[in-house]
C-alpha cells in the first residue's frame, strides 16, 4: 500500500496551490503579507485572506478614478496610503453586491460576509503598517458591522429519533430505483449522522477521517481541529454500532487508488467530500422536519446545546467541540430551551403566598 497521505496534508497541498494560482492575480508587493502570516495561519485561512484581498482590489480597479487606468501588477503599497476611510465605505456598500469578472451573476454579502472581508482587510493593513511600508491605516477608522445574534436552529430530541429511525428504516417508501441506491449508501449515511449527532464534530473533521483514526477500544476518534490540533473525541454505544455496521460493509469495498485509508467513501468508491455529506443530511432532515433548515452544523448545535443542558458544562462542552474560546460555547450553545423560559416564569417568588 502506497504511503498514507492524510486528507488534512492532501487539502494542504491543494489550497497551496490555488494560493499560488490567486496571487498571480493580486499586486506583487501582497506576497510579502502572505509569507509573514504562513507560520501562524492555516493554508485554509490563507486562501479565504486572498479570496477576499483580491476582491478588495477588484473594487479599486474598477470603481475608484483614482486607480480605474491602473492594473493589479502595477500597484505599489503605497496604493493603501491613498485610500481613505470614505473609500473603505464605498467599499462596504460594494460588497452588498458585486459583479465578478467574467460573471454575469452578481455576489452579495450581509453582515457576516462583510465583516470578514473587512477583517482580512485590516489585517492586511495591519502588516504593511507594522512594517512601516504605509503611514496610515485606515481600516481602523471605520465601524465594523455588527452581526445581529440569530436564534439557534437545532433538532429537539424527538425529531433526533425520528431522523435516525428514517435513515434506518425510509426504504419502503422509495422506488425501486431510489431504493437501491439507498440500500447501497443506507450504512454509511446512517453511520456519518449518527457520528455527527453523537459527536459534534466538524463535517470537515468527519470527512477527513481515516480507517486508523477510529479506536473501538477506547471509542474514540482522532480528529484533525481547526488550526491543525489533533484530539481524540469519545462516543457511546450508539455511535459504536453504527461504525461498526458501516466498517463491515465497507470491508466489502475496493476503493480508487490513493483512497485506501478513508474511512467513508462516496457512490464512486472515492473519500467522501463535505458537499456529498451536507446533501445527504439536508435529503434526510427534510423529510423530519420541513419547518427548519438542518445542515451537518445544525446536527453539531444539537450535540452541543443537549450537552450543555445534560452536564450543565460550559467548559466540558468548549472542550468536547474544539472551542479555543469559551465565550464562543456560551454564544452558540448555552441557549434555554423553551421549557426552561416557561420554567422561569414562576422561579422568582415576589410575595409569599396567602396560607
Amino acid at each position: 500500500m502506497d504511503k498514507r497521505v492524510t486528507y488534512h496534508e492532501q487539502t494542504d497541498m491543494e489550497n497551496t496551490l490555488k494560493l499560488r494560482e490567486v496571487l498571480k492575480t493580486l499586486p506583487e508587493f501582497s506576497k510579502d503579507f502572505f509569507r509573514a502570516i504562513s507560520t501562524t495561519t492555516s493554508t485554509s485561512t490563507r486562501i479565504k485572506y486572498a479570496y477576499d484581498i483580491r476582491i478588495f482590489f477588484q473594487f479599486l480597479l474598477e470603481e475608484n478614478p483614482v486607480f480605474m487606468n491602473s492594473s493589479a501588477d502595477t500597484l505599489t503599497p503605497d496604493v493603501l496610503d491613498q485610500i481613505t476611510a470614505l473609500d473603505l465605505e464605498e467599499y462596504i456598500e460594494y460588497l452588498k453586491a458585486y459583479q465578478p469578472p467574467e460573471s454575469d451573476e452578481y455576489i452579495t454579502n450581509g453582515e457576516k460576509g462583510i465583516k470578514r472581508k473587512l477583517s482580512a482587510l485590516r489585517t492586511f493593513y495591519a502588516y504593511y503598517y507594522k512594517h512601516e511600508l504605509i503611514q496610515t491605516n485606515p481600516t481602523l477608522l471605520i465601524d465594523m458591522p455588527k452581526l445581529h445574534q440569530k436564534e439557534i436552529i437545532r433538532l429537539e430530541a424527538d425529531e433526533v429519533a425520528k431522523l435516525l429511525d428514517f435513515v434506518e428504516s425510509c426504504g419502503s417508501t422509495m422506488t425501486p430505483h431510489q431504493r437501491k441506491y439507498y440500500e447501497k449508501t443506507k450504512y454509511r449515511d446512517l453511520a456519518i449522522i449518527t457520528l455527527l449527532l453523537g459527536t459534534g464534530v466538524r463535517v470537515s473533521e468527519c470527512v477527513g477521517l481515516d480507517l486508523e483514526d477510529v479506536d473501538f477500544r477506547n471509542n474514540g476518534i482522532r480528529v484533525v481541529r481547526k488550526g491543525g490540533n489533533e484530539m481524540i473525541v469519545y462516543f457511546g454505544p450508539e455511535v459504536e454500532k453504527a461504525l461498526k455496521d458501516y466498517m463491515e460493509i465497507r470491508s466489502g469495498i475496493t476503493p480508487v487508488a490513493g483512497h485506501e485509508h478513508a474511512l467513508f467513501y462516496s457512490s464512486q468508491k472515492k473519500r467522501i467530500n463535505v458537499k456529498t455529506v451536507e446533501n445527504l443530511v439536508k435529503k434526510y432532515a427534510s423529510r423530519v422536519t420541513t419547518a427548519k433548515k438542518i445542515t451537518p452544523h445544525k446536527l453539531r448545535s444539537t450535540y452541543g446545546t443537549a450537552l450543555y443542558e445534560e452536564t450543565g458544562d460550559i467548559y466540558l462542552v468548549a472542550d468536547v467541540l474544539g472551542h479555543k474560546d469559551v465565550n464562543t460555547t456560551k454564544k452558540h450553545y448555552a441557549a434555554m430551551n423553551e421549557s426552561r423560559r416557561r420554567k422561569a416564569a414562576t422561579a422568582v417568588q415576589l410575595r409569599e403566598a396567602e396560607k
